[in-house]
């Protein structure tokens, strides 16, 4: 029998996964995120989208005359153009965000981010002025140039590039399996953050079905931030997950905490195995031991590890170990638990990146450490995706210079004394 042959055979007779039953809490409170000094910004920067149009519309025309006045005061030859161009600047802005929604690539808002946008444009114009008396029309063409930049940086980030979702590949080998066993192609999915049902949702789909992978790994939030209490944003996230199925099934975990708002009600009916502290153990065929350990993401890492240890406990040696937690923050300490494989997410890759830069910022206390892609800690292979969708509240809908992902991965047999993990470059 051939290995194609073996591979089938193995899936159709492989017995289901046999999860273990979650752990409680202990009575500790999940909600720390709560208190961190990112997510009281993201509150401040949502208070803008609460705003009627015409208070920010006011707040606009004010800032844009503050600014034609103080260039009539410094250089008037040339105010009347930097009002012009001011003015056409946030009329292009108001475009994008109007646009979004009815191109199906983000559903939020329009005044609170075309506000938040408008600020540094004011500034950079107001800088313009200062030094105006020294470069005479040279800063008002440099304030054009850098708004017209931006205006382009724009149109990419907020309606092409989250839309284009790419497939990366990680190669990968399992020690305890045979050399001579059939791939087992695992694919990662993370951080949907659905508003509605989208091109991009669509086009994710259509991506699983072409690639038709073994096994599907959900690494949390599924529901966007501004909309973790909208029915329709539910129901649409519903759509997406029903439709995922693989051989081996399709296995989640809960995202950012609190988990209780991180959209564990999606799962009841689906058929999605949810590991909320919890493993499962699968004999998948061929000397192929598979054991998946889920965690939730609550950001007290004394009782993360607990978790893990009592998961780890009296795993059979030979068994491939797949850690699911959200976050990057257990990877320190995954190596000492013989985690082979740690999947996460919830950095977006930072979602905003700059060149020779990276990441502004990762949400993660490890800060720019670990990022985004794969990382080999002490052994154990790390993936962070950059996920899916975008994360919401006052945090801006754009990508750029990091488009969104899903990753396949690709578990080989090998012999211990030749087992080197390698990584495939993305498609």
């Amino acid at each position: 029998m051939n290995m194609q042959a073996q591979e089938t055979q193995a899936k159709q007779q492989a017995p289901p996964m046999t999860a273990s039953k979650p752990a409680p809490y202990g009575g500790i409170s999940p909600n720390s995120l709560e208190n961190r000094p990112l997510h009281k910004a993201l509150m401040l920067t949502r208070l803008p989208q609460r705003w009627p149009w015409w208070v920010v519309a006011l707040l606009l025309a004010g800032g844009i005359g503050a600014v034609a006045a103080l260039w009539a005061r410094l250089a008037p030859s040339v105010a009347r153009h930097i009002l012009l161009s001011v003015t056409v600047f946030a009329l292009a802005d108001a475009l994008v965000w109007w646009s979004a929604p009815r191109l199906g690539v983000s559903f939020g808002p329009v005044w609170g981010p075309l506000f938040l946008l408008s600020l540094p444009r004011l500034i950079v114009a107001a800088l313009g002025a200062l030094v105006a008396r020294w470069l005479g029309p040279t800063s008002a063409l440099a304030v054009v140039a850098v708004n017209l930049l931006a205006s382009v940086a724009l149109v990419w980030g907020a309606l092409i590039e989250p839309r284009t979702i790419g497939l990366s590949h990680l190669a990968l080998v399992a020690p305890g399996w045979p050399a001579d066993a059939p791939p087992l192609r695992v694919l990662q999915i993370s951080d949907l953050h659905v508003e509605r049902f989208g091109r991009r949702e669509a086009h994710l789909l259509r991506m699983v079905r072409e690639i038709a992978p073994d096994l599907i790994l959900l690494t949390g939030d599924y529901i966007n931030l501004s909309n973790v209490d909208d029915p329709t944003a539910h129901a649409d996230a519903r759509r997406v997950l029903a439709a995922l199925s693989a051989p081996y099934g399709v296995y989640a975990i809960l995202g950012s905490p609190p988990p209780e708002r991180n959209s564990a009600a999606l799962f009841p009916g689906l058929k999605i195995h949810l590991l909320r502290d919890a493993r499962a153990l699968a004999d998948l065929g061929a000397g192929r031991q598979l054991a998946l350990l889920g965690l939730d993401c609550i950001y007290d890492l004394d009782i993360s590890r607990a978790h893990l240890a009592r998961l780890t406990a009296d795993l059979p040696e030979s068994a491939y170990r797949v850690l699911l937690y959200h976050s990057p923050e257990l990877i320190p300490d995954a190596p000492r638990f013989g985690i082979n494989l740690y999947l996460c997410g919830h950095t977006h890759g930072g979602q905003i990146r700059l060149p020779f830069y990276g990441a502004m910022v990762t949400s993660s206390t490890l800060g720019k450490r670990y990022e985004m892609g794969h990382y080999i800690v002490a052994g154990t292979d790390i993936y962070i995706s950059r996920g899916i969708g975008l994360e919401g509240m006052g945090a801006p809908r754009l990508r750029f210079l990091c488009p969104p992902e899903i990753t396949l991965c690709t578990v080989r047999g090998m012999s211990r004394r030749e087992a080197k993990p390698i990584i495939m470059p993305s498609a």
